[in-house]
């Protein structure tokens, strides 16, 4: 598991972070050892003395708990246990011992992005069929749908059709492999195994990605011209295919107009099926809204869906996002949308006749999307490490894509004050001089952005 392989990359964090001295880390830090993972809880193994696991667990769980989620992406909760507690309970198996169904969860799925949520129109009718029909076959796939290359702009559904994948696979398949990674996770373990010179991290990067079933990679563009990852991506692409396994790619252009793509990459792509996904027509948008509605247990006026139905026309994720701004709109107010509340709230994302404006509203919502969370948990006053790293993320985003001022910021961000939003933005500056992994997380959310 990810915690395990960059058990010793947490510690280390913990120690910078947080400033401790070398007396301090050694003696209570560098001594931690995960015993076991149960899910979403680890068991982590404290010095025997009863004194120095209570001194651990009030000073360094929360610590400990936050550079887990920031380093894996994943919350876990944290136990420490002693030796003699340790005795008493049954130790985790290894990676390679895992039964099948606790080995092939992927903790990376979105639940929301199921074929049952995925709302069928004219425009991607066909790549949901497809879709379907490799999730169905991944025992056995037929050369035709291998791979299958799924392009489409911003916000048209790529990632919710790659997850419906997974999921129905998991469901219907639980014995198959599946590895779900966006392209950008991919790329930054790439990066960290060169620069930490090992070879044993390469290797548990090709152990992790080419002994699957199926390989779901999610906007592949972000790749393309990082020679080192493309190599590890071209071969491991070679190693599945000729085993025939499942590969399932998307990325924003066709491989034809991805003018830096080599050939080798472009004729591969090519091999199976490509399918494209445009823009929603009227019908689907209204399904769509009609559809979030419906899991969101809230009900506009038609004149409100419709106005938003026949004025955003360009992808899902601005009616979605639409919809939240009314939504968080009316929550942290208390006040009722009325179609006149509703032009007035939407007038800076609804304008037919010019190109989107990159607005602070606009960086919360694809920020939230990105980290699979929502924009009102973003605009909350949560402390979760999970919710303030996108936070921050977005406080920097804002700062270096929009004019809007600190104090602006703050009130799109929940009401935060000028300290707050200093502390977010210069922690990604930081972060940003010091850690590649951190540039490339940074360049593909503004990408998502502004694609242009």
């Amino acid at each position: 598991m990810i915690v395990e392989e960059k058990w010793q990359e947490i510690l280390l964090t913990v120690k910078e972070e947080y400033e401790l001295s070398k007396v301090v880390y050694d003696s209570w830090i560098k001594p931690l050892e995960i015993f076991r993972i149960d899910g979403d809880k680890i068991y982590i193994l404290a010095p025997p003395e009863q004194i120095a696991l209570n001194y651990i667990t009030k000073k360094y769980l929360t610590p400990l708990k936050v550079v887990i989620a920031e380093v894996t992406g994943m919350e876990y909760e944290i136990e420490f246990i002693l030796p003699e507690d340790a005795k008493k309970m049954k130790p985790a198996k290894s990676t390679a011992m895992q039964d099948d169904s606790a080995a092939h969860k992927n903790h990376d799925l979105n639940p929301n992005y199921t074929f049952d949520t995925f709302v069928v129109g004219s425009n991607n009718k066909l790549a949901h069929t497809i879709s379907l029909v490799v999730a169905e076959e991944a025992e056995n796939p037929a050369k035709q749908y291998n791979p299958l290359f799924l392009w489409g702009g911003v916000g048209l559904g790529k990632t919710h059709l790659m997850h419906s994948i997974a999921h129905h696979i998991l469901a219907n398949h639980p014995k198959l492999k599946i590895q779900y990674v966006p392209s950008e996770v991919f790329t930054n373990e790439v990066i960290d195994a060169i620069r930490n010179g090992s070879n044993a991290q390469i290797n548990a990067i090709r152990d992790k990605y080419r002994n699957v079933d199926v390989l779901l990679i999610d906007d592949i563009q972000f790749i393309i011209g990082k020679d080192r990852t493309q190599e590890e991506f071209f071969n491991t692409f070679n190693v599945l295919y000729n085993a025939g396994k499942q590969i399932v790619v998307s990325s924003d252009k066709p491989p034809k107009e991805m003018t830096t793509l080599e050939e080798r990459f472009r004729s591969r792509f090519q091999w199976g099926c490509m399918a494209d996904i445009g823009s929603p027509d009227y019908e689907t948008r209204m399904a769509i809204l009609r559809r979030k509605e419906e899991m969101d247990n809230i009900r506009f006026d038609d004149e409100i869906i419709k106005y938003i139905a026949t004025n955003i026309k360009s992808n899902i994720r601005e009616l979605e996002g639409a919809l939240n701004r009314l939504m968080a709109f009316s929550r942290l107010t208390n006040v009722e949308i009325t179609i006149e509340t509703a032009k007035e709230q939407l007038e800076s994302i609804i304008n037919p006749d010019m190109h989107r404006e990159i607005t602070p509203q606009l960086i919360i919502e694809i920020v939230a999307e990105h980290f699979q969370k929502t924009p009102e948990q973003l605009i909350s006053k949560s402390r979760s490490s999970d919710i303030v790293r996108p936070r921050q993320i977005a406080m920097y985003l804002c700062k270096n894509m929009t004019g809007a001022s600190l104090a602006g910021i703050g009130e799109v961000l929940g009401g935060r004050d000028h300290s707050t939003i200093i502390h977010g933005i210069e922690k990604i500056e930081a972060e940003c001089k010091t850690k590649e992994s951190t540039q490339n997380l940074i360049e593909t959310i503004r990408k998502k952005i502004n694609p242009n």
